[in-house]
């Protein structure tokens, strides 16, 4: 079986070589480089030090090795992607988009005729049952980035292989310190995908401008400040608000008006809801037969704990309602949906709008 191997210099993916090689595979290693070093809202640029421990870890591990520039395809899909949604008022999450789009997508396209499987170090799992594959929860269910891989397509999760996906995050460490591997003691990558530490309020007023807007207190329609753009803020957020007697939160923002509305206090009751809104319900294996799916675990953003609801689908839309109230129901992010058991990620929706 041929294996391409995403590696990106961090622990995660380094460990991966190894374990393939112990199973008797011979990975050809891939660094994917998005190019966006000029890039003033860069903070720093780790690509040239990723690329050093990757070739390292190639050199010892006898792979092949290589560079693929995917910069153009990235700005033409996970940039355009959230600078659109930003316009919009939502909140976008490039993370999902960057591996249906690029890690399983845009590589794919390019080298995916040459490879069986391709390997990453996402901390997930699957597993094949006579309906086809699964996309499954990690064993470090802290770390689990399944949420990340709510997206892909069937024929994507086909090719997928996570080789850390049973292995704790303790463990993944030890081992790369047994192996004297120079990703050991590396921090986890806090960017976003493969663009590293940027300012990514500076990323969105260059592509998107700025606009002066009122704050408004949502309970008593007071005007408590300005704001440079809807566009910079998030529902649930709380920095960057730069308001006395706090704490304020973002609860809804009227992008035609460009107002932000905000609560005051840290439990604020306009920040809960029962509710979450969905489309475009992207179901990951489509052999298996959900049409009677009710009872779920979700999650609305990447977390560890999962959130039991029940799935709704009438003429109404598609929603889940919550078994508690939630906070932070941002339109644009996604809604991932599991098994009760929480071993299976079935699939995921854009969250909506609320509905009237």
């Amino acid at each position: 079986m041929k294996i391409a191997a995403l590696v990106s210099g961090g622990v995660d993916s380094s460990v991966c070589v190894p374990l393939l090689k112990k199973q008797g595979y011979d990975p050809h290693i891939f660094y994917i480089r998005i190019g966006m070093e000029d890039e003033p809202a860069f903070v720093d640029c780790p690509a040239e030090e990723d690329i050093e421990i990757t070739t390292w870890i190639a050199k010892k591990y006898n792979c092949r090795f290589d560079v693929v520039d995917l910069q153009k395809e990235y700005w033409a899909t996970v940039v355009k992607y959230t600078m659109d949604s930003v316009k919009q008022g939502l909140t976008p999450n490039p993370d999902i988009m960057c591996n249906l789009l690029i890690k399983f997508g845009a590589f794919n396209d390019r080298h995916g005729h040459e490879f069986d499987r391709i390997a990453t170090g996402h901390y997930a799992t699957r597993y094949e049952t006579d309906e086809g594959v699964f996309l499954g929860t990690a064993a470090d269910r802290v770390k689990d980035q399944t949420y990340f891989l709510g997206q892909i397509t069937y024929n994507q999760l086909q090719k997928a292989m996570f080789p850390i996906g049973h292995l704790q995050k303790k463990e993944v460490r030890q081992l790369a310190e047994e192996m004297k591997l120079p990703s050991a003691h590396r921090p986890d990558s806090q960017g976003i995908c493969f663009l590293g530490k940027i300012n990514y309020s500076d990323f969105i007023r260059k592509y998107v401008g700025e606009k002066t807007g009122e704050i408004v207190e949502l309970e008593t329609g007071k005007v408590l400040g300005e704001h440079k753009g809807f566009w910079f803020y998030t529902i649930g957020q709380r920095r960057g608000l730069r308001l006395g007697g706090g704490p304020w939160f973002v609860v809804k923002k009227d992008t035609r008006k460009n107002i932000i509305y905000v609560s005051n206090g840290y439990d604020p009751i306009s920040q809960y809801d029962d509710t979450v809104w969905m489309e475009n319900l992207h179901i990951l294996n489509p052999h298996h037969d959900y049409s009677g799916l009710k009872e779920i675990k979700f999650k609305i953003r990447h977390q560890p704990e999962f959130t039991a609801g029940e799935l709704v689908r009438d003429e109404k839309g598609i929603r889940i309602v919550s078994g508690k109230k939630i906070s932070g129901i941002a339109p644009g992010q996604f809604a991932v949906i599991y098994d009760t058991d929480e071993k299976t990620c079935i699939g995921s929706g854009v969250i909506a709008q609320k509905a009237d």
